[in-house]
């Protein structure tokens, strides 16, 4: 039983939490920290910091003065994104009056989930031309200084999602998230070819480094992984986790973090899917990120890097920091560190083997996939001859049932064709003996005529 196998991954749901134990789930890229967490100690390191020096009276410099500049840094920030938002440092007072708010509110409220189109359709209404000139004027300006590292501009854009959402304010969570992800798909689409694989940052290179690592693991088999395929009773045709390739692959295809983060969704729930088919038991957390990193492995989704910076940097961070979206793309991140880190021992196999692997000195049992091979190959020209032998018999009773009918259409047009003549025979008849009914009563008519002339020729 591959139960009874060895595991190269092991994997926890502690493990996957945040470091600062704050209970959101945590990513290898942000070192092991959530995206609030590593954002506030980034924010913490950009800090212009003062040197920590006694002072005159040998006293150090009290902590209210890092404090104070830790302010002043996060007040530019503010006065940043005000900018773009208002286009002063200061927000403008509130002129639209407390009935329009409250319309527009009760518009957005009454938005059913997962309705874009009907999102766009409310916020280019004119009741809503504040929000949209505050999207229109953050948009043109971060168009305009595309230029800026990658970094500020993430900063920006989550700055200005957490600005937008207190619009909504007064809404249940869960609805202020919907709307939020129609605002991270209004904005992200756009901002698409101007922040992703970001001319400020390595991801091209890391891109190329990854492929290349991952092509150059190709023989990595499912049971050096310790994947649970299907038994041999199970008659599959393919890979079962040929659907969760398919998934991963289309990431590169969409804009909008959250479409990015649906595909890595649909390929885990594919995997999920395979792993229920392969075994009667459930699969297990070690089961699930070796399988992920076998569809990794197969797949090598194009920018695989560059499209999982995209979403950590510009995706909302309650999709990243808990659900079951944040759950698969913490899994997936650990599957990329896994593969970056794989060594021999992960994969049960000696220094050596795995050197000779990797220098294609040496192939997982060549022979028994060939035999495999060759048996596949076997058991699917068995099931096309079946399906032939099928099709044509199929074919035969098909031709034997056409021929029948057309025999029965022949017989029932003789059919009808007699009949018709017999009818008209019988209506010939019966005009016949019509006109001689009529002729004899005409000669019936004549004789009387001439027995009442001659009876009264009589009688004179």
């Amino acid at each position: 039983m591959w139960m009874d196998k060895q595991r190269g991954i092991r994997v926890s749901q502690e493990e996957l939490l945040c470091k600062n134990a704050c209970g959101y789930y945590g990513n290898p890229a942000w070192q092991g920290l959530c995206s609030k967490c590593w954002r506030e100690r980034a924010r913490a390191a950009g800090t212009p910091r003062e040197e920590i020096r006694p002072r005159s009276d040998g006293t150090l410099p009290t902590f209210s003065k890092f404090e104070e500049k830790k302010n002043i840094e996060k007040g530019r920030r503010i006065n940043t994104v005000r900018r773009l938002f208002w286009g002063s440092p200061s927000p403008p007072k509130p002129q639209e009056p407390s009935e329009s708010r409250a319309n527009v509110l009760k518009a957005y409220e009454n938005l059913e989930p997962g309705d874009f189109t009907g999102f766009l359709k409310i916020l280019r209404s004119p009741r809503s031309q504040r929000l949209q000139s505050r999207c229109t004027a953050f948009l043109n300006t971060m168009e305009a200084y595309h230029d800026l590292p990658v970094q500020k501009q993430s900063d920006l854009v989550q700055d200005f999602y957490q600005s937008f959402a207190e619009y909504f304010s007064s809404f249940p969570e869960a609805q202020v998230t919907q709307i939020m992800e129609h605002v991270e798909k209004l904005i992200m689409t756009r901002l698409h070819k101007w922040v992703f694989c970001h001319d400020s940052c390595d991801d091209e290179q890391k891109d190329l480094a990854l492929q290349r690592r991952i092509r150059s693991l190709n023989w990595v088999t499912p049971q050096m992984l310790g994947v649970p395929f299907p038994d041999e009773k199970v008659s599959v045709t393919g890979d079962p986790f040929l659907p969760a390739i398919t998934a991963i692959i289309e990431m590169d295809a969409k804009r909008a973090p959250q479409d990015k983060l649906a595909c890595v969704s649909k390929c885990s729930q594919h995997v999920f899917e395979a792993l229920s088919r392969s075994n009667s038991e459930p699969a297990n957390a070690d089961d699930f990120l070796s399988s992920l990193v076998y569809v990794v492995l197969k797949a090598n989704p194009p920018r695989l890097h560059s499209n999982m910076q995209y979403v950590i940097r510009f995706g909302l961070p309650h999709s990243l920091m808990a659900g079951e979206s944040g759950y698969y793309f913490t899994n997936l991140s650990c599957a990329v560190a896994f593969i970056e880190k794989l060594d021999g021992p992960a994969l049960s196999l000696s220094p050596e083997e795995f050197e000779g692997y990797m220098l294609g000195q040496r192939t997982p049992s060549a022979l028994n996939r060939r035999q495999q091979m060759i048996s596949d190959t076997q058991n699917l020209l068995e099931d096309l001859k079946g399906r032939q032998e099928k099709l044509d018999q199929g074919m035969d009773a098909l031709n034997a049932q056409l021929q029948k009918w057309v025999q029965e259409v022949h017989s029932q047009l003789d059919e009808t064709r007699s009949q018709f003549v017999l009818a008209q025979k019988e209506i010939m008849a019966q005009k016949e003996v019509l006109l001689s009914t009529q002729d004899n009563k005409e000669e019936s008519v004549l004789v009387l005529e001439d027995q009442d002339g001659g009876l009264r020729e009589t009688g004179c």
